[in-house]
């Protein structure tokens, strides 16, 4: 029988979608769990410093035992979690004498679904045979733009509706749909990229230069993404004077749905674009967006800087892991975890440093975002360079 490889990619696009609630969902409650359990906002910051350091090791364990285990139950497991995270979060906090402690573990058990999700739902789709796999690639990392939208907006107008004091119960209708694509998983046809024993060790990958290209271009493209779209909401606020809920919607909601489109758009024409050229483009795009967001001393020509910055950082993430595949075709699940990982700390040392230099500077944002241009700056330069060496060897 012929496999149907829809499903899976269906399977991963709503895989995307539930890394977006997990990542999106409880930051829109901070301010509920410090009024209502009483939690300090210092300890309410943790709980994206959980979230993201658990994918972190996951990235890590995953480099070392997902061949060993198999790709079906490792993404199942995931799906198992993140349904689990979700719908905990609904009651641990109340069952527990310390409330932090329940939302803690909630974060914990979902992160860790996150994590597999953005390392094992790209090789499954790599290991598919579509064609034009690079647009494949960003059209199934846009989902992940589509999925923060749609939590920020339905979130928004659910509480609208219904008040904030249900929130325990749209935590349980976005746990319907991990709960819903445990099913897909289970069923779905499932490809390896390498055949077992084939894969290149840890310390083989290390040894490609085009694996430390990489892996560089992967720390810039997580630092340019999440150092604008971490900070857009303040720099909203503080450059127009609108409030929290107004500057979430104009922010980071804009930032996602522009880089949603790039990735629609190179996903839709892929097949006729030259993908390292593209993101060069793009880097040199989101230089020029920072720049704006950083020098201007018009409010609204620095948010212009920092919408846009979205449509440019859209490639950069799946392009890596487009760019990185075929030149190490048996790179298997270590190269993308390892891509993951780079990403992860990208995000969060690129949001830090905008914050520190931030600080350091009087609480002038601009001055953060100014520094924050380095990162796209670095990414072009490398990916310059690759175009060199690839030139040299032909």
């Amino acid at each position: 029988m012929q496999k149907n490889y829809r499903k899976t990619l269906t399977a991963c696009y709503l895989g995307f979608i539930t890394q977006a609630i997990m990542a999106n969902f409880a930051p829109l409650l901070f301010l509920k769990f410090h009024t209502d359990y009483g939690i300090p906002l210092g300890q309410i910051a943790l709980i994206s410093t959980v979230f993201f350091l658990t994918q972190l090791v996951v990235d890590v364990l995953c480099a070392r035992f997902v061949d060993k285990i198999g790709y079906r139950k490792c993404i199942v497991a995931s799906e198992v979690a993140s349904a689990l995270g979700l719908a905990g979060l609904a009651v641990l906090p109340d069952l527990l004498p310390d409330p932090f402690i329940g939302i803690i573990l909630c974060v914990f058990i979902y992160a860790i679904g996150s994590g597999l999700i953005e390392v094992l739902c790209s090789p499954i789709v790599e290991a598919c045979p579509f064609e034009h796999k690079e647009a494949v690639m960003s059209l199934l990392h846009s989902f992940y733009c589509w999925g923060s939208v749609g939590v920020i907006l339905l979130s928004s107008l659910f509480f609208t509706v219904f008040g904030i004091g249900s929130w325990r119960i749209l935590a349980c209708i976005w746990a319907l749909i991990p709960l819903y694509n445990i099913y897909n998983f289970a069923v779905c046809p499932i490809e390896h990229l390498t055949a077992e024993g084939e894969s290149m060790s840890i310390r083989q990958l290390f040894r490609k230069p085009v694996f430390r290209a990489s892996v560089l271009l992967m720390i810039c493209a997580g630092a340019s993404e999440l150092a604008m779209a971490q900070w857009a909401s303040a720099y909203t606020e503080a450059a127009l004077g609108f409030s929290k809920t107004i500057g979430d919607l104009i922010g980071p909601c804009l930032f996602a749905v522009t880089m949603g489109i790039s990735r629609l758009i190179y996903g839709k024409y892929g097949d006729r674009i030259n993908l390292t050229r593209y993101m060069i483009g793009s880097g040199v795009l989101c230089l020029c967006c920072y720049l704006l967001a950083s020098l201007s001393s018009h409010p609204v020509l620095g948010l212009i800087g920092c919408i846009f910055c979205g449509f440019s950082v859209g490639i950069m993430w799946p392009g890596t892991i487009s760019i990185a595949s075929p030149r190490l075709p048996a790179g298997g699940t270590a190269l993308f975890a390892f891509l993951a990982m780079a990403g992860d700390l990208g995000g969060a040392f690129g949001p830090g440093l905008v914050g520190w230099v931030t600080q350091q500077s009087g609480d002038n944002l601009q001055s953060g975002m100014l520094v924050g241009s380095i990162f796209p700056l670095v990414l072009v330069l490398a990916l310059l360079m690759l175009i060199r060496k690839s030139a040299k060897k032909e």
